[in-house]
C-alpha cells in the first residue's frame, strides 16, 4: 500500500487536473471512470458474453469510493452493463457524495434483468424517456449529468431526432448535458449541432487513434471521451498470447469490432508485440504500462478524457495514479509514433 504522503499527495494533483466537459460548463477530472466491468456478467441472446466476467460488488463500490478519494470525478456507466446492475452498484457507491461528481449513462439498448440478457435496440424518443426514468432509479438521483446514445450505427434522421429529445430532457433539469457513443464522426456531427450536446464518447487509445474525431471536437467545442483507452486491456500488460480469458469475458469470444482478442486464445501474438515495441516509452518516468497509455491519451489532446475500467481497488489506485505524473512529452509522442510507423500527430 502507498503511504499517506503520496496518497495525499496523488489527491491534490488529482484535484488540480480538471479538463471542461465540452461546452457544457462542467468540470471532470481528466481521469474518469468506467463502469462497464463492474456490471458483471450478461449476454447476448445467442449466449455469448457481453460483460467482463464475475465481480464483487463490495470490491467494486469500495475501489469507486476510492477514487473519489483520488480526485476522480467522472463516472460513465449504461443502463445495458449488467441490464441495470452497473447502475445500481454506482449509485450505492456514491451514495450521499453524488453531488460531487459527474455521472454519464447511455441508453438504446433493451435487456431482461431477470436472465442478464440483451435481446434488441429502440432508437424511439418513447423509450428514451422510460430508460432515462429507470437510469434514475437504479442511480438513485433525479438527473443525470451526462446522457449518451448507446446505438453507435442509428442512422442519421433518427438520430437528429433523439437529439431534439435530449434538448427537452435538458429543459425538464432531467439532463444537464448530452452526447453520443460512436466511432463515426458523421454520425457525431448530428448531436454537435445540438446546443446542450457536450462530447462524444469514441475508441481511442495508443494503439487505435482517431484523428477524425479528434477533428470534429475540436471544430464543434466537444470533449473527447476515451472508450478503450487501455486497448480492452492489452496497454495493462497482464495479457499473453494463448492464455484464455474466463467464460463469461466478452474476451473469450470477441464480437468483430473488438479486434485485439481471439476466440478461445486470449490476445493476439501481433498486438502483444505492438505493445512490447511501445513498453519502454510508456513506462518511463516510474509510470506503469496502463499510466503511460493514459499519459499518451492526456498529451494527444487537450479534450481526451480517458476513462479505463477497472474491478478492483488496486485497479483503481493504479489508474488513479496516473493523474500525479500527467500527460507524455512531445518528444516521447513522437517516439511512439515513428515506432508504430504512424504519421506525426499534429
Amino acid at each position: 500500500m502507498e503511504s499517506t504522503e503520496s496518497t495525499e499527495t496523488m489527491a491534490s494533483t488529482a484535484s488540480t487536473g480538471l479538463r471542461a466537459l465540452g461546452r457544457s460548463g462542467i468540470e471532470v477530472s481528466a481521469l474518469g471512470f468506467g463502469c462497464w466491468a463492474i456490471g458483471g456478467e450478461w449476454q447476448s441472446v445467442d449466449g455469448r458474453p457481453l460483460g467482463w466476467g464475475k465481480v464483487d460488488d463490495d470490491e467494486s463500490v469500495r475501489a469507486i469510493r476510492r477514487a473519489l478519494d483520488l480526485g476522480v470525478t467522472f463516472f460513465d456507466t449504461a443502463d445495458a452493463y449488467g441490464t441495470g446492475h452497473s447502475e445500481r452498484v454506482l449509485g450505492r457507491a456514491l451514495g450521499k457524495r453524488r453531488a460531487d461528481v459527474v455521472v454519464g449513462t447511455k441508453w438504446g439498448n433493451v435487456f431482461d434483468e431477470a436472465t442478464r440478457t440483451r435481446t434488441g435496440q429502440d432508437d424511439t424518443p418513447a423509450h428514451a424517456r422510460r430508460a432515462l426514468t429507470a437510469s434514475l432509479k437504479r442511480l438513485g438521483t433525479d438527473y443525470v449529468d451526462l446522457y449518451q446514445l448507446h446505438i453507435s450505427d442509428a442512422d442519421l434522421e433518427t438520430a437528429a431526432q433523439l437529439r431534439d429529445t435530449c434538448e427537452e430532457f435538458v429543459r425538464e433539469g432531467l439532463i444537464r448535458a448530452y452526447a453520443w457513443s460512436t466511432d463515426d464522426p458523421e454520425r457525431a456531427a448530428v448531436f454537435a449541432q445540438g446546443p446542450h450536446c457536450a462530447a462524444v464518447q469514441h475508441r481511442l487509445n495508443v494503439l487505435q487513434d482517431a484523428p477524425e474525431m479528434l477533428a470534429l471536437c475540436e471544430e464543434s467545442g466537444l470533449a473527447s471521451i476515451n472508450r478503450s483507452p487501455l486497448a480492452m486491456g492489452l496497454l495493462t500488460g497482464r495479457h499473453a498470447a494463448g492464455r484464455p480469458l474466463e467464460a463469461g469475458d466478452i474476451r473469450n469470444a470477441p464480437p468483430e469490432w473488438l479486434p485485439g482478442f481471439s476466440r478461445g486464445q486470449g490476445a493476439d501474438p501481433e498486438w502483444l508485440r505492438r505493445v512490447d515495441a511501445l513498453r519502454s516509452v510508456l513506462t518511463s518516468e516510474g509510470r506503469t504500462l496502463a499510466q503511460g497509455a493514459l499519459a499518451w491519451l492526456w498529451a494527444r489532446n487537450s479534450r481526451t478524457i480517458p476513462i479505463p475500467g477497472f474491478r478492483s481497488v488496486a485497479q483503481a489506485e493504479e489508474n488513479a495514479g496516473a493523474l500525479a505524473q500527467g500527460p507524455l512529452t512531445a518528444g516521447q509522442l513522437a517516439e511512439i509514433e515513428e515506432i508504430l510507423g504512424r504519421r506525426p500527430v499534429s
